[in-house]
């Protein structure tokens, strides 16, 4: 019989509360290139008409001199990126993310890459087959500038029993 971490008789590529280490660090492999479309829709679909985002002849007449990414979907993608190395087919659920900046914007056309840390580890108190980790994930463009933060604690499966 096949566990809930498997599909089609294969475990999924996340990892479990106990393969994990406070230090560890992903280098994630995935990279991501943002498009006029991941912005404009994603701005559209959360109804979040803010012209910096939308608005080109606006945009262009401020200090970024063109519209900018919204932050919500920079923040939104470089958590996906993390989720084949750390979480996929693992994770009971996101608990919060705090600390979250983006020290400068994204623009149409960037390609952002992601390296997450892991800063802590604790047994979950309510759920004895689980535990949380806390990681530290950052977004850097192609120009090796950070544009997103975020400090995230996910609610992790333990390994099953056999």
């Amino acid at each position: 019989m096949l566990d809930k971490h498997t599909f089609a008789g294969r475990k999924m590529a996340g990892l479990y509360f106990e393969e994990f280490s406070v230090g560890q660090v992903f280098e994630h492999p995935w990279t991501r290139t943002v498009t006029e479309m991941d912005n404009v829709l994603y701005s559209s679909l959360t109804m979040n008409v803010q012209p910096l985002h939308i608005d080109e002849e606006f945009a262009s007449k401020t200090e970024f001199g063109q519209r900018i990414v919204n932050s919500l979907f920079t923040l939104g993608l470089m958590i996906g990126i993390t989720v084949n190395d750390t979480t996929l087919g693992t994770t009971v659920a996101n608990l919060g993310m705090t600390d979250v900046r983006f020290p400068k914007p994204v623009f149409h056309g960037d390609t952002l890459h992601v390296r997450s840390k892991v800063l802590s580890l604790r047994e979950s108190k309510s759920r004895p087959t689980a535990g949380i980790v806390e990681f530290a994930h950052t977004a850097i463009n192609q120009r090796g500038e950070v544009v997103a933060e975020c400090t995230r604690q996910a609610l992790m499966h333990k390994k099953p029993k056999s």
